[in-house]
Formats: C-alpha cells, structure tokens, sequence
C-alpha cells in the first residue's frame, strides 16, 4: 500500500513538475528582480510627432521607458534629454524596446514643434562635459535618421497629466481637486520603467547618473523577461516573486 502511494506520489510530482516547465520554460527569474510598483498602466491614445497615434496597443510584448518634458524648458530637460539619447542610443536598434516622451506643455507643443524637437534629440551629437554631465552639441551633424522606437507625443493635458500621475506615478504633486486643468502644470525629471505587461518596474531619477545607469541596466533586464502569457491559465499571476 506504501508503495503504491509513493508511486503516485511521484508519478504527480512529474507530471507537475512538466507542466510547470512547459509553463515558464521562456522565463528567466533571474533576469529582473524588480517590484511591481504598478500593476496596471491604463489605456491611453496619444499622437507622436508623425502624426500617428500611439495607444497601448503599440506596447504589447515590448519595454518601454515614459518621460514627461516641454520643447522649450530651459531648466532641468536639456539634462534629462541627454540623458534619455543615452537610453534611446543603447536600445535604438531593439525593436522590443521603445522611449515615449510625453509633452506637459501641449497647448505649445504641436505635431509639428513636436517633430522638430525629435530632429534635434535623434540628429544632434550627444557630448559629456568635464564635469560629467551629457549635453547636446548646438549643431545638427545629421537630417532624417531612421526613428521607429522614440516617440514624442502629445494629446489633451488631463490625459497626459491622468498618465503621469495615475499611470506612471512619476508627479508626487497632487494639485487642488477644484484647480483648473489649464493651471496645473506637471515637471517631472523621472522616468518610469515599463513591462512588457504594462507594468511600471522602476521610476528612476533622470539628472541622476546612477540612477539613469541602473535603468540602462533594469531595461536590458526585463528585455530578458520573456513570457508566453497565452500559457498561464486564467486567473494565475504572472507578478515576480
């Protein structure tokens, strides 16, 4: 009778022990150790400087990074744009990867101005001051590079400030509930790291030069993230453990 209970007992243990290899056999659990601080990025609909419109949709199965600036900031975005090239150089070529840079200033920021900014983010020489700081070079050495995976992106304000707050939680202000939306205004110099489950996995400093090299690091982490969510059954988390 012992015999016959090990025997099933083992007999299940393989045949568990199968399914859950078949189930997370793309998975590396070492790749990316990090918390979900998000675990639902909302919808969104947006347009980038093509004029194409960008939902969530064109995320499925790919890491991004989202950052908010404004083209004609004068204060913390020129650091934080270099600083992104530096991320967009690194994966430009990934096409499992994309940037989307949100504009906070989109009563300024057209389709048009929109494309000119992502000229100069894309064409410019990226240099590193003596002090350690990146900079863009005032000239563009380049026109028309190929682009397919940074978008800079603009829409209605509640939209992109709901994103910010509620999506990426990248703006800590929480603005007076009877403030207008035309009066808020978001300056964020984070970046929210994104799953390919639309997951926020990281928020990162972006004048920071640690931090922008652990999110270097935490993007090509969760590039080795692969899962094939069609294998778990319904209702099983795919959270990290």
């Amino acid at each position: 009778m012992n015999k016959k209970i090990w025997f099933y007992f083992i007999f299940f243990a393989a045949l568990l022990g199968i399914f859950y290899g078949m189930v997370f056999k793309d998975y590396d659990f070492d790749a990316a150790p990090l918390a979900v601080i998000n675990p639902a990025v909302p919808a969104f609909s947006f347009t980038n400087q093509d004029g194409v419109v960008i939902t969530q949709k064109n995320t499925d199965d790919k890491v991004y990074v989202a950052e908010y600036f404004f083209t004609t900031c004068k204060g913390i975005c020129p650091k934080m744009n270099a600083n992104m090239r530096r991320v967009y150089d690194a994966y430009k070529d990934n096409n499992e990867f994309l940037i989307i840079s949100h504009t906070c200033m989109p009563e300024m920021d057209s389709v048009p101005i929109m494309k000119a900014h992502e000229q100069k983010m894309i064409n410019s020489t990226l240099q590193k001051d003596e002090d350690g700081v990146y900079t863009f070079s005032k000239t563009i050495v380049e026109q028309n590079k190929k682009n397919s995976n940074w978008h800079f992106v603009t829409g209605s304000k509640d939209s992109l400030y709901k994103m910010a707050r509620v999506g990426y939680m990248i703006d800590n202000q929480k603005p007076d509930s009877a403030q207008n939306i035309a009066n808020q205004f978001i300056h964020t110099q984070f970046f929210a790291l994104v799953d390919r489950y639309r997951r926020v996995r990281g928020i990162y400093d972006g004048l920071k030069e640690d931090e922008v090299q652990k999110l270097l690091h935490d993007i090509k982490s969760l590039l080795k993230e692969k899962v094939d969510h069609t294998r778990f059954m319904s209702g099983f988390s795919s959270s990290p453990t």
